[in-house]
Order: structure tokens, then sequence, then C-alpha cells
């Protein structure tokens, strides 16, 4: 299950998220820390006359880091707590 799928089942006002520049985490009231993933997107640039291509988030986009092709790149769009790539 990835980290859209996670997310979505618990949308309610009893829900907290942390965009943190290393994790990202969503927080339920009574449940505690329901999700703790890496703030990583990976991207395809230029996917098939298309900007960007989002491939992966979170944990599997972190597996991404340093090991992709030059038309992937994996990226923190969070940095010093601000929104630092908006694309």
């Amino acid at each position: 299950m990835g980290f859209l799928d996670k997310v979505s089942e618990y949308f309610s006002n009893d829900i907290a998220i942390d965009l943190g520049t290393a994790n990202t985490l969503v927080y339920a009231r009574g449940r505690g820390i329901i999700l703790d993933e890496p703030s990583v997107v990976a991207v395809q640039k230029n996917y098939r006359g298309l900007q960007n291509r989002v491939l992966a988030v979170g944990k599997e986009a972190k597996e991404m880091l340093g090991r992709t092709p030059g038309s992937i790149v994996a990226i923190r769009p969070i940095k010093d707590g601000v929104i630092a790539d908006f694309e």
C-alpha cells in the first residue's frame, strides 16, 4: 500500500499532518502517529512530452536516491521547513 493510499483512509477533523524536512508525519486522534514516511518524491522529467511524472513518494522514493537514471530524480521538496520545490 502506497503513501497516498495510507493517508486517504484517515481523512477527518481529527487528523494532523506535519510536513517535515526529513519526514512527513500523520497523526490521528486516539491512534497516535499512523504514518511516518520520508519527505521524498521521485519524479520522471519530460515524460512523454509532459513536464513531470511522479513515480514514487516516501520510502519508495527514498530508496531511489542516487540510484536512478538521469531522467528520474528523487527530490526532497521541503528544505529548512519551507516548500522549496513546487514542481
